[in-house]
């Protein structure tokens, strides 16, 4: 990879890519809630976390930030159950959801002024075709909007996909 300030940004939603919506053990979501209770403090679906995403999620050797409504917790909380250093993160200003076309997320207008004009990855599981159009107009570095299954969470084609995008924008 290159230098850290050449690295390209991947802008990390929680819940929906490193926390999955769908059950994972097939066990209603309240079965056990109150055993989890202390340990996740008071969430029960952080046990969702893969520890594993963490390692992975380094080893794209992009400059992680975190885009999501968890905010500071998300280095609390999420960053320590799956080994992520302190990552920045984004914060939401005020634009709103009427501010640019219908259907554009409302993080989108921050993922692209905080990026300026360095390439990005941004991994949510609601970005959609009108976020992916505001950004190829607004944007005019390399970007890819990297849609996860939120039922799933991130999954081993998804680290391909972005693996495969890494090797074509910062060629080894």
């Amino acid at each position: 990879m290159t230098s850290t300030p050449e690295r390209p940004l991947f802008f990390l939603d929680v819940d929906g890519p490193l926390i999955p919506f769908g059950s994972s053990s097939g066990q209603s979501e309240n079965s056990d809630a109150g055993t989890w209770a202390t340990a996740d403090q008071g969430n029960p679906l952080l046990r969702r976390l893969d520890p594993g995403h963490g390692p992975r999620l380094m080893a794209l050797g992009c400059q992680l930030v975190w885009a999501t409504t968890w905010m500071e917790e998300a280095n609390e909380v999420v960053s320590p159950r799956i080994g992520l250093p302190r990552l920045p993160v984004l914060g939401w200003p005020a634009h709103r959801a009427d501010d640019g076309p219908r259907g554009l997320h409302w993080k989108t207008r921050a993922v692209v002024e905080w990026a300026d004009d360095r390439p990005f990855i941004w991994v949510d599981d609601e970005i959609s075709a009108m976020d992916r159009l505001w950004v190829d107009t607004s944007h005019p570095g390399p970007s890819l909007l990297h849609h996860v299954d939120p039922a799933k969470g991130l999954t081993d084609g998804d680290f391909s996909a972005l693996d495969d995008w890494l090797r074509l924008v910062v060629p080894g």
